[in-house]
């Protein structure tokens, strides 16, 4: 039809729009003199976010494929028109906010989710700290989408939009917005989510829309000062543990019990719950009161270095996943192996845990 979109577009124009406004933070702070943001969580975060590209196209084929297993058993036939794209983003908003809510109380969804909760900071940085895993389970939540009559590649697109509206809303520059926070999302209530204060736990959960949180009792304002983190903390810079930490928790808890029912279903059990035979065993546990910022040392050496592997990273991400490039899938895959081999060896110089980074010394605040 010929007043259908072009959602191949909608692709090429998000990636600017993010760099264009981190851009812009990095200066209103630099202006205003505001610490809102550490070179060491910013690499960490560009390098969580080049991984997450590295299996994306994976995770974009499974899943649109897998939709086309049942779009031919939709209800319906719903063109790609702006009206109808529109409505798609309402209810695409309104499952994912109940994934995103059990992203927050199932432990294998937890795992999947954690590791963008798991930055210290609040800036648009943290817009961009990715898991690798969270995507491929927030799709399993929309195949009603599909069986309503909307394409695979429209939901796929509607995802991609979401991420963006809800990208500007991980800073601290914007306070409140008055009668806008009415309906959306804003800064001031997704700081809230990101927050280890026992008041403010699990509350927040919409992306697009706040008034799904507001339906369903999940909806808390910004009152006292915000503690960013998570309650069992990274502590690294190292891409491959922020991506993997609670998912490394989940995995020992199964190796050690002894019940093969426990193995199985503490994947599915409330966040927090574990066998009773390996629950003596403590983990890292931290609250707004005790939390100890993890932060190291960069010095200029390393800055340069890094500043100057991430931009040929991006290039060659860049490069690697667009799909108009000539590249066959095994240069695909080398390209995605480089790339995994720069984030990860990032997260060993910004630590001095490689011979790269000998010279330098790491510094943690007690």
């Amino acid at each position: 039809m010929g007043n259908e979109l072009n959602l191949v577009n909608i692709y090429t124009y998000l990636t600017p729009i993010a760099l264009l406004l981190i851009l812009a933070e990095i200066f209103y702070c630099f202006i205003a003199k505001k610490s809102y943001i550490s070179f060491s969580e910013a690499i960490t975060n560009i390098g969580t976010a080049i991984g997450n590209q590295c299996v994306n196209l994976l995770v974009a084929y499974l899943i649109v494929k897998g939709f086309y297993l049942i779009y031919p058993y939709r209800f319906f036939t719903i063109p790609t028109t702006l009206v109808s794209f529109c409505g798609l983003l309402v209810l695409f908003d309104f499952i994912f906010y109940w994934f995103h809510r059990h992203g927050h109380s199932i432990n294998i969804l937890w795992a999947a989710h954690m590791p963008h909760h798991s930055s210290e900071e609040f800036n648009l940085f943290v817009g961009v700290r990715a898991s690798i895993t969270q995507r491929l389970f927030s799709f399993t939540y929309m195949w009603p989408l599909v069986f309503l009559g909307f394409t695979p590649e429209a939901i796929y697109a509607a995802s991609a939009v979401q991420l963006i509206i809800a990208f500007w809303h991980h800073t601290r520059v914007i306070k409140r917005m008055g009668w806008f926070e009415k309906v959306f999302n804003s800064p001031s209530y997704h700081r809230v989510h990101h927050a280890i204060n026992d008041c403010y736990l699990d509350k927040n959960f919409g992306e697009i829309f706040i008034i799904w949180d507001k339906m369903f009792g999940t909806c808390v304002e910004e009152k006292e000062e915000v503690v960013f983190g998570a309650l069992t903390p990274v502590q690294s810079c190292n891409p491959n543990k922020v991506y993997f930490q609670f998912w490394s928790y989940l995995y020992k808890d199964m190796i050690e019990t002894k019940s093969w029912w426990d193995k199985i279903r503490l994947w599915f059990m409330p966040l927090g719950w574990r066998p009773e035979d390996v629950r003596h065993k403590l983990r890292n546990r931290v609250n707004a009161k005790t939390i100890v910022k993890y932060t190291v040392h960069v010095s200029y050496a390393k800055k340069v270095l890094l500043i100057s592997q991430v931009l040929i990273a991006l290039v060659l991400m860049s490069y690697a996943i667009n799909l108009q490039n000539s590249l066959e899938i095994n240069q695909r895959i080398i390209c995605m192996a480089v790339l995994w081999v720069m984030i990860t060896s990032w997260g060993y110089i910004l630590e001095s845990k490689t011979f790269l980074a000998a010279p330098f010394k790491t510094v943690q605040n007690s």
